[in-house]
């Protein structure tokens, strides 16, 4: 009986699983935008141009993309406590040794050692989301563990910024790094998988020998590739933001420490609607499935939306309350996606499900950082760029919306799902 109420979502197994989630995720995204913070000081002491800053920032985002589908089969075979706990001392080492870089061949190093040590943070959430709660609370589950990727960095700017003003941008990176490895003892310590029950599929581990047919699916890619649109849109956020209140939009160095955790308090607020949003529809009568893709058609046709409200916006506090417009609907889209891959995977393949879906977005996010620095020096300013941002959450809303019909088939069944 306990099993079964821990199973629902209401023991407290399930509540610790979440809160650390949540705490890992949230310490997760301080170490990946401290860079954007300090790209201004790094770039200045390394006499960086933006086309280079670009690189620098998409670094991490290559290797995080890369080794989303590796990271997504270990997890569903070795479980979330082992590779999570591996994961987080392997990134926080890598956010540490930023610090200490001498020049821009070891800061791209060290970025790409935090992608592969961070790839594994969101899938392992789908997998505990998976396993710790019934179907009918998923979503909002989804939503919380979610919040931790506009937790990070609404709570990022005045704590780096204050590390950056007293030690330098390289103590703030040590810092965080140091931050990380404490997470990481605390995942180690208190998290454990749920115990698997007898006759349960999710327990089972995935055969390699499935995994093609899987992964031949075009509802997988299409989701991959609706995801690409979503990245896009919050990676040119994440990674430019600072810099565009800074230089377009003429913030000082206080003012950005606090304006640019403002619009992530509103995307928190969006992904824990985003997660509600998906319960409620389902709960009102939309299947598993179009219960997701509702919610994320709508945010990234809203965030475009808002995006094009930054670029006509005639001051500087007009142009912040359209970001704050636009994370507050891009992440209501982002819960929706991790809750689409939740409900769309066959149950022992949902790492492996939710990490392709992922690589799609950070292909997307690794390529906002370069085309933003190019375009941004090339056209010294941020219209184009923030024109190319909307356009991509459009394009990632119409692929969602045509694309994905129907959930995928278990590779270890003789049959197939319609659209697949």
């Amino acid at each position: 009986m306990r099993a079964a109420r821990t199973r629902a979502g209401g023991g407290g197994g399930a509540g610790l699983a979440l809160g650390l989630l949540l705490a890992t995720g949230a310490v997760n995204y301080v170490d990946r935008v401290t860079l954007s913070l300090a790209a201004p000081l790094i770039g200045a002491e390394l006499h960086l141009k933006a086309g280079a800053m670009g690189v620098l920032l998409s670094a991490f985002l290559w290797t995080y993309a890369l080794a989303q589908a590796p990271a997504g089969a270990l997890i569903d075979r070795l479980g979330p406590r082992r590779l999570l706990g591996a994961a987080l001392a392997l990134w926080s080492v890598a956010q540490a040794a930023t610090g200490l870089a001498a020049g821009l061949p070891q800061l791209i190093a060290a970025r790409m050692c935090l992608g592969v040590g961070e790839a594994p943070q969101f899938p392992v959430g789908a997998r505990v989301v998976r396993g710790w709660f019934s179907e009918r609370r998923r979503g909002v589950a989804t939503g919380v563990f979610n919040s931790a990727s506009t937790l990070g960095p609404a709570i990022a700017p005045p704590i780096v910024t204050a590390l950056m003003l007293v030690f330098g941008w390289r103590g703030a990176f040590v810092a965080t790094g140091l931050a990380g490895l404490a997470a990481a003892a605390l995942w180690i310590g208190l998290y454990r998988d749920r115990p698997p029950r007898v006759g349960d599929a999710s327990s089972a581990p995935p055969r390699l020998a499935d995994l093609p047919r899987l992964l031949r699916a075009p509802t997988l890619w299409a989701m991959a590739a609706g995801n690409f649109g979503s990245g896009y849109m919050t990676w040119f956020y994440a990674a430019w933001l600072p810099s565009y209140l800074e230089s377009a939009r003429h913030f000082s160095l206080p003012q950005v420490g606090w304006a640019a955790s403002v619009p992530y308090l509103f995307g928190f607020a969006g992904s824990l609607a985003g997660g509600w949003l998906c319960d409620r529809l389902a709960k009102a009568g939309l299947s598993q499935l179009a219960s997701r893709k509702a919610p994320i058609v709508a945010g990234l046709v809203g965030g475009a939306a808002c995006t094009g409200l930054a670029l006509a916006a005639p001051t500087g506090a007009w142009a912040l309350a359209a970001v704050c417009g636009a994370l507050f609907c891009a992440n209501i889209a982002t819960a929706a996606i991790w809750a689409l891959a939740i409900a769309a995977a066959p149950a022992r393949y949902v790492g492996t499900v939710g990490a392709v879906q992922n690589f799609g977005g950070f292909a997307g996010g690794a390529l906002a950082p370069i085309v933003t620095g190019l375009t941004v020096e090339a056209t010294r300013g941020f219209a184009a760029a923030l024109a190319v941002t909307a356009l991509a959450g459009l394009a990632g809303a119409a692929v969602y919306l045509f694309g994905v019909r129907a959930p995928l088939a278990d590779p270890t069944e003789n049959t197939t799902s319609s659209g697949n």
